[in-house]
């Protein structure tokens, strides 16, 4: 059974819940522009953004993303933009505040990573006769899916961070240090773990779908 399922949350109510997250995403654009904090615009903008892609996704090419998938997603880009400004706007915003904000919103976006690698490949392994990956190496090739994420974005806040000190300006992504750094790779593996061991209830329409998807181009 699916946590929706067990708190009673109808499809209806996650689809709410979702156009609830992205009005305030445009919130949070809104505030950027006011206060001219280019930090603010570029993760709340970047966030709404893909909020909206995912049903484009499921509508124009018929990725199958229900609204649960949609809910688990838009939450995952909405807390990171929120955590931006802070509440209410024009404090300081919850990543400073909030000494759990960043670790949440690290595990719950390296969750949705963690999908997008747990459905490919549960799809290759069920593409082709040739392959077949025993669940322990599932388990595995998951968590250094994300890790290997991990590291990459911690690369790119260093990267930008540096960059906008060389040009004088404000980052839009920021790095606390090496210890900030150890941690959200941490909360990635937590992230990672979650979508290892419970993923199938959840992504294995998504995984059919890229499966399908690769039968056609066998074809």
């Amino acid at each position: 059974m699916r946590i929706r399922d067990r708190l009673g949350i109808s499809e209806r109510q996650q689809v709410l819940a979702v156009r609830a997250m992205q009005a305030v995403m445009v919130l949070v654009v809104g505030v950027g522009v006011w206060r001219g904090d280019l930090k603010v615009i570029v993760n709340g903008g970047v966030a709404l953004g893909i909020s909206l892609l995912v049903p484009w996704l499921e509508r124009d090419y018929g990725v199958p993303l229900d609204a649960g998938l949609t809910l688990w997603i838009t939450a995952a880009v909405f807390l990171h933009a929120f955590g931006t400004i802070g509440f209410p706007p024009g404090t300081t915003s919850f990543y400073r505040t909030v000494w759990w904000w960043d670790h949440m919103t690290h595990a719950l976006s390296s969750s949705v990573v963690a999908g997008v690698g747990y459905a490919t490949v549960r799809a290759l392994d069920e593409h082709s006769e040739d392959i077949y990956l025993p669940p322990k190496f599932v388990f595995v090739f998951i968590l250094m899916f994300v890790l290997a994420y991990g590291v990459f974005w911690e690369i790119l806040e260093f990267a930008l961070a540096e960059g906008a000190a060389l040009l004088g300006t404000d980052t839009v992504l920021t790095q606390y240090g090496l210890t900030d750094s150890l941690l959200d790779l941490l909360f990635n593996s937590i992230g990672a773990v979650v979508v290892a061991l419970w993923g199938t209830a959840y992504l294995n329409d998504l995984s059919g779908y890229i499966r399908e998807r690769l039968d056609g181009r066998a074809a």
